[in-house]
């Protein structure tokens, strides 16, 4: 599986997401991009984690970038989750996994993975919690990943590594 690191340039991609966005990410040279990958609609940390960027909506509008949360689940799963939790940043729907794929965040769901609360695994696999900042040119600037998937990249994490593009 291809890994996306620092330095590297973002590979493209187009995906379908709320509120009727058609994402592609070569759009939007010329602005720093978040891309927050992320295992499942309305399971516990991922809440936690899109809630958190809710209730620091004013930090993230002051951020010199714009922020996405990907995963698997459709349009419509991403649509309800928004409506049931408030939440304020678009997401997009990678139900084949191939944005996932593309930037190295899959993983195997083995036997442990029963215990969670992925109720989906698109070929066996899941989509890892993941944060990338894209600078203005389309390089990847800053990557995090969560093997375990119980930490995510904070709204003062995001704004420290934008920072540092400055």
């Amino acid at each position: 599986m291809a890994k996306v690191d620092v330095g590297d340039a973002a590979p493209d991609f187009e995906l379908e997401g709320t509120d009727g966005l058609t994402f592609k990410l070569s759009e939007h040279r010329g602005h720093n991009v978040v891309l927050a990958f992320y295992p499942g609609d309305a399971t516990t940390v991922c809440t936690k984690q899109f809630c958190s960027y809710r209730d620091k909506a004013d930090e993230l509008d002051g951020l010199d970038a714009k922020v996405f949360g990907i995963s698997p689940q459709s349009v419509d799963s991403h649509e309800r989750w928004v409506e049931e939790q408030e939440l304020n940043v678009p997401l997009l729907a990678d139900e084949d996994l191939s944005v996932s794929r593309l930037y190295g965040v899959t993983g195997w769901l083995g036997p442990l993975a029963r215990l969670t609360e992925l109720k989906d695994a698109p070929g066996g696999r899941y989509v890892q919690r993941a944060t990338f900042v894209v600078d203005r040119e389309g390089v990847v600037r800053f990557r995090q990943v969560s093997r375990t998937g119980v930490r995510f990249t904070t709204v003062g994490e995001i704004e420290r590594a934008l920072a540092e593009l400055a």
